[in-house]
């Protein structure tokens, strides 16, 4: 029989949305419990955002090793002998990392007095359900419910990954010996930030893309430095092109991949050791029992439909995250999490999407808040736009990431200055972004920021002179 369990608040997912609604919950006083299927931290902890920026750490520091070794002397400073890549190591040393945080969580969760569960769920109606787990069942009846149940990988049905030779970007993250050769079928974030470290450690990367260019969600001028840099570390893109299957030829040690895909009507085939599939994700919405849950879908089919406040179709059920809709970013989920958990609370809270932040950490990185000048344009607003290169930054001097042709581009509306968005590619860039989102959510105009002092020698004065430009002003470039 059952064990059975009342609580005000139960959160089902503990990735970055679940785990945040639960910590916060706890800590208003709700009697929460959080339902987990697989480990603290969801997607992004576990096999996303930080073992692959643990990767992409790792490739930068060898490609450094690299450049010393074989440059003889850059910078003054040189290294004997050939820098090796240590697979297993490295992967080591990123599920370390992962481990630590896991428990992290799970002690905050403990620490709050949330209740962690592990099992998966299945509901029964829109407040409650039975876990199962593993050594028992559990049924849990609830006020008020959380779905956080995240997003997952999107398998090609005629190119399945066995994570042998068609690998997941999960997979990727669990190499035990880089390959010679990848092929990434889909040039979207996910497969170039994979890509650009997989080149770094020296591994030959062929991209398929089926748009007309890689990153099609930025603008081209943005673009353009990821480009360069692609084409300088001889990753070849084929564009318009669609993968149409895998097939394994030769023996033992010998096995290679035959990728074949289409472009302009003609078929072709790339030979290598890895396909790598990163054509995007779907939000987790079977085998849970949804269907007996009573929510609605959105248009699409896809996402749970949500209003400003994640509601649901149902009363006091919520659904937050990747399941609820774009964009799939894990701090759009922990911001939606802690929102949700106030207004359960009695706590009057929207969520308003217009400064979410999207950072792609490829060679260059790139974060975009906010419109582009394009997007202001064709909601009707008239603009100005200023552009800063990091060439005429000395930190970004200092640090070589003047290399990459990088530079802070903000838009802002003629009429009042109101600073619309801000793009900036370039090394080191995503640790920038928090400025810009600042500037966009309190309204900033562009003379708040021209008015405050930036630290020197500092990456974040580029922001300071794009916004003087913008006010046809700047200091350091003609």
């Amino acid at each position: 029989m059952a064990e059975s369990r009342k609580c005000q608040v139960l959160v089902i997912g503990a990735g970055p949305g679940g785990y945040v609604a639960g910590i916060r919950s706890a800590q208003l006083g709700l009697d929460t419990i959080v339902v987990e299927g697989d480990k603290a931290g969801g997607t992004c902890l576990i096999r996303g955002c930080i073992p692959s920026k643990a990767i992409i750490h790792a490739a930068e520091r060898f490609e450094s090793l690299r450049q010393h070794s074989s440059d003889g002397g850059h910078m003054g400073l040189s290294v004997k002998g050939e820098a090796e890549v240590d697979m297993v190591g490295l992967v080591s040393w990123k599920d370390s990392i992962v481990d630590r945080l896991n428990k992290g969580v799970e002690g905050l969760l403990k620490a709050a007095g949330a209740d962690l569960i592990k099992g998966w769920a299945s509901f029964e109606g829109p407040k409650s359900c039975i876990v199962d787990t593993g050594a028992g069942s559990v049924k849990i009846e609830a006020e008020n419910v959380i779905i956080a149940t995240g997003s997952s990988h999107i398998d090609l049905p005629f190119m399945p990954c066995d994570e042998e030779f068609v690998i997941s970007s999960t997979g990727a993250l669990d190499l035990e010996a880089l390959p010679k050769s990848v092929a990434i079928v889909g040039g979207g974030y996910i497969g170039l930030e994979l890509g650009c470290a997989l080149a770094k450690l020296g591994s030959k990367i062929t991209v398929v893309e089926g748009m007309s260019s890689v990153l099609a969600i930025m603008d081209k001028e943005i673009r353009r430095p990821l480009e360069i840099w692609l084409k300088k570390h001889k990753v070849t893109v084929h564009t318009d092109s669609l993968a149409r299957g895998v097939e394994i030829k030769g023996r033992g040690a010998s096995k290679k991949a035959e990728l074949t895909f289409e472009k302009d009507g003609t078929e072709h085939k790339v030979k290598v050791d890895k396909v790598l599939v990163t054509v995007g994700r779907k939000p987790n919405t079977k085998g849970w029992g949804l269907e007996n849950t009573g929510i609605r879908m959105d248009g699409s089919g896809r996402f749970i439909r949500t209003d400003r406040q994640c509601r649901t179709s149902v009363p006091g059920v919520y659904a937050i995250g990747d399941v609820s809709g774009e964009p799939m970013l894990a701090h759009k989920a922990s911001a939606e999490g802690e929102m949700v958990a106030e207004i359960i609370a009695g706590q009057k809270r929207e969520f308003d999407k217009i400064a979410i932040p999207a950072i792609v950490f490829t060679e260059p990185e790139i974060v975009s808040v906010g419109l582009t000048p394009d997007e202001a344009k064709e909601r009707g607003e008239e603009v100005i736009v200023g552009k800063f290169p990091l060439a005429a930054n000395g930190r970004a001097l200092s640090l070589e990431a003047e290399k990459t042709g990088g530079f802070i581009r903000v838009t802002a509306r003629e009429s009042d200055h109101v600073i619309l968005g801000v793009q900036a590619v370039g090394s080191h860039v995503a640790e920038l972004h928090s400025e810009f989102v600042l500037a966009l959510e309190m309204g900033a105009l562009l003379e708040d920021v021209a008015g405050t002092v930036h630290a020197h020698p500092t990456m974040s004065e580029a922001f300071h002179e794009s916004v003087l430009k913008t006010l046809g002003h700047a200091i350091h470039i003609q």
